[in-house]
């Protein structure tokens, strides 16, 4: 299967009153037989980026390859490709069967090649007993795999998936992407997925491209995305509950560097300060996930214990969210759901900087190295 690439690609939608830059700039590679997920928040232009690659949408600036092939202005019956959508556009008035085999009718194929192909493809789904139904008769997962078999069936080189699960419930929608991602990989189809939901995106895939207000954010594995955010909009955007961002004043002394926000004084370990004893910046932004936060009800001898107010406090089975309010800062936290403390009481809080804790650029948000 081919290599998808973008190079320089720029949309821009006109009205008679503004223009949108849907994306901006936008180059982009996705390997052979990679699963990448496009992932941004509603109105991100990450819907927009997939239906470029589908023919439905043409770039203003900027070119779009399939393989070898340049594929930028060629209509999307020309570019061997198969998108599945999140409403999943399967006709009501057509039987299962009707559905699924209308490409390859629109290609006139012999009958008896369509019915064989069918029989294939929903086998492999699982929905073999279902080609006589209606759409009105099946459930939501079923017609997600109706929609899947219509885009296998065609044996396109290319999967375009835009939010296929969003419209199913929440224990369907884990179910149906590991189903996904186990097909993806069987079949061996190049494929481009948008998704908002992050657990989704980093569940299935093998790299991930983060958008923002058109802009490409950062491109990497789940793992590189999650632990090394190139900026504070990634950070945010990564993780449950989301990340402290804390702006800093950077106090440097001969034997440490402490970062000061109001009462938060935390004196920074040598391996971390060291990205720090050249920035020229007097203050900085502190990245710190609700995983390197402890809690407790009495300070310990060591530094950096800070007092706070437990302002919230969320049981969710293995750990439990908390909400802590210090000089009016709230910081989010997950600790033991056994923790003894509740709502309005005082309590101590500490950072882990060998945990999840990342310094970003005042300025112009980037994460230093």
């Amino acid at each position: 299967m081919p290599e998808v690439a973008l190079e320089h690609v720029t949309k821009t939608f006109r009205s008679r009153y503004k223009e949108t830059v849907a994306v901006d700039d936008a180059s982009l590679r996705v390997d052979d037989k990679q699963l990448l997920v496009i992932l941004g928040p509603s109105g991100s232009g990450k819907s927009t980026l997939l239906r470029l690659v589908a023919g439905l949408e043409y770039p203003d600036i900027g070119e779009i390859f399939i393989g070898d092939r340049d594929v930028t202005y060629l209509a999307p019956k020309e570019r061997d490709i198969g998108m599945v959508f999140q409403s999943y556009a399967i006709y009501p008035f057509m039987s299962v069967f009707d559905n699924i085999s209308l490409p390859l009718r629109l290609r006139k194929i012999r009958k008896d090649e369509i019915r064989k192909k069918v029989d294939e493809v929903t086998r492999y789904l699982g929905i073999s007993e279902l080609l006589t139904r209606r759409p009105s008769e099946l459930s939501g997962g079923q017609m997600q795999r109706v929609a899947l078999a219509r885009c296998i069936v065609r044996n396109p080189t290319v999967f375009l998936f835009d939010e296929p699960l969003s419209n199913l419930d929440e224990r369907l929608r884990v179910e149906t992407r590991s189903y996904l991602k186990r097909l993806q990989r069987e079949l061996g189809v190049t494929t481009l997925y948008v998704t908002h939901d992050q657990e989704e995106a980093m569940t299935i895939a093998d790299r991930i491209v983060i958008v923002d207000q058109g802009k490409i954010q950062q491109v990497g594995i789940p793992e590189e995305i999650y632990q090394k955010p190139a900026n504070t909009f990634v950070a945010k955007f990564i993780g449950t509950p989301p990340i402290n961002i804390i702006p800093c004043a950077i106090k440097k002394a001969e034997d440490a560097i402490h970062l000061i926000h109001d009462k938060i004084h935390l004196k920074v370990p040598g391996y971390l300060s060291q990205n720090l004893k050249g920035y020229d910046q007097d203050e900085i932004l502190l990245g710190v996930r609700p995983t390197a936060i402890n809690v407790s009800k009495h300070a310990s001898s060591e530094d950096n214990w800070v007092g706070c107010r437990i302002y919230l406090s969320e049981f969710v089975g293995r750990s439990r969210y908390m909400m802590l309010e210090s000089d009016g800062t709230l910081l989010r936290a997950i600790v033991d759901p056994e923790i003894d403390l509740t709502v309005g009481e005082n309590a101590h809080f500490t950072v882990d900087f060998r945990k999840d804790v990342h310094l970003f650029d005042k300025k112009t948000e980037r994460r230093l190295s």
